[in-house]
């Protein structure tokens, strides 16, 4: 029994798949070649709407404070920023942060760190170039230590902890540094595509994304009756 050649067989695999390209490209040509001036007019109208909208969509998000990072102040500003917005990164924080070595400390470990000193956190750089480059998206900080009600409700332990929030819930999270390399010298890049895997953030060219693998639990952050009456 003759034994198939398998470079004949990868040669041929290519030529149909080269042959099908081919075939669709000239039948696109073709579609072209077909268009009359008000085709033409139509297709130009069209793409200028679709420019208009996200011209629109672009001055939205920079109304509601995308295109930069910024701080909440106050725990009850948190649920009317996550409520505008479709995709936010929210960033718990804590003042007196660790410049080496102690990465991934729970909130009550801070008073055991000695030489601590007030410093602009290493995610602090990272999220406002991002902030820039990914308009459709808010990037936020929340100092955790002063935001105890959102801390034990979306059970904030580990600091940084980067909660995605997508459609008014936390859909994911980044905690500490280990997702990142492990170390705190991790380049924009790296928190990029997580970002992008949990797809709270879109990357250029990318118009869909796979669903984030994240195990997670989805967890509401819609504001509380108690947690109202406990503020004001």
């Amino acid at each position: 029994m003759e034994v198939p050649n398998v470079q004949e067989i990868i040669e041929k695999q290519v030529l149909t798949v080269a042959k099908a390209v081919e075939d669709k490209i000239d039948d696109e040509i073709s579609a072209l070649d077909r268009l009359d001036l008000d085709d033409i007019e139509a297709l130009r109208e069209r793409r200028l709407q679709q420019m208009k909208k996200m011209a629109e969509k672009r001055g939205r998000w920079i109304a509601l404070g995308h295109g930069d990072y910024s701080e909440i102040h106050a725990e009850k500003d948190f649920f009317s920023v996550v409520k505008a917005s479709d995709r936010v990164v929210c960033h718990f924080y804590r003042e007196n942060w660790p410049c080496k070595g102690a990465s991934d400390a729970k909130l009550g470990d801070y008073n055991k760190i000695a030489g601590v000193n007030s410093i602009l956190h290493v995610m602090d750089k990272h999220l406002s170039i991002l902030a820039k480059q990914h308009i459709e998206t808010r990037f936020v900080k929340i100092n955790a230590e002063k935001s105890p009600f959102l801390a034990e409700k979306l059970k904030i332990v580990v600091l940084p902890t980067l909660a995605l929030i997508k459609n008014a819930k936390v859909d994911d999270y980044v905690v500490g540094f280990d997702e990142l390399g492990g170390k705190d010298d991790f380049s924009t890049e790296i928190l990029e595509e997580r970002l992008a895997k949990a797809q709270v953030i879109f990357l250029d060219g990318e118009s869909s994304l796979k669903p984030s693998n994240s195990t997670a639990k989805t967890r509401s952050v819609r504001q509380s009756t108690k947690y109202n009456s406990d503020s004001e």
